[in-house]
């Protein structure tokens, strides 16, 4: 299996971090809307790699984050609250692309 085909949620988890460091500026509202959007999905698809690959730390992680950043149900805190929760969750989902990896596929006979 070839590094790229082990962590195909490699892109979206570096996207959805350089959204949420931009996030850290004052942008416009819909700005916010389509980073939680892309965070939450981005989430959801590493918790969905790291059930399959039985790394449980990072179902649990991601999840908190899908939950927190959810378009459906927004969390409401402060501009001060969110800043440093972007910068964590950016670096998290660094953290996600390099280290979560799907488990290789028993070569079918």
């Amino acid at each position: 299996m070839t590094w790229f085909r082990s962590r195909l949620h490699f892109v979206p988890c570096l996207i959805a971090a350089a959204m949420a460091l931009v996030a850290i500026a004052n942008l416009p509202y819909g700005y916010y809307t389509l980073m939680r959007l892309v965070v939450c999905a981005t989430a959801i698809f590493v918790v969905v790699v790291g059930a399959k690959s039985g790394q449980m730390w990072a179902v649990w992680l991601y999840g908190i984050l899908a939950l927190l950043f959810n378009p459906v149900v927004p969390v409401h805190l402060t501009k001060g609250l969110w800043q440093p929760l972007d910068i964590v969750t950016g670096a998290a989902l660094v953290g996600a692309a390099i280290v979560v990896r799907r488990k290789p596929q028993p070569a079918s006979t």
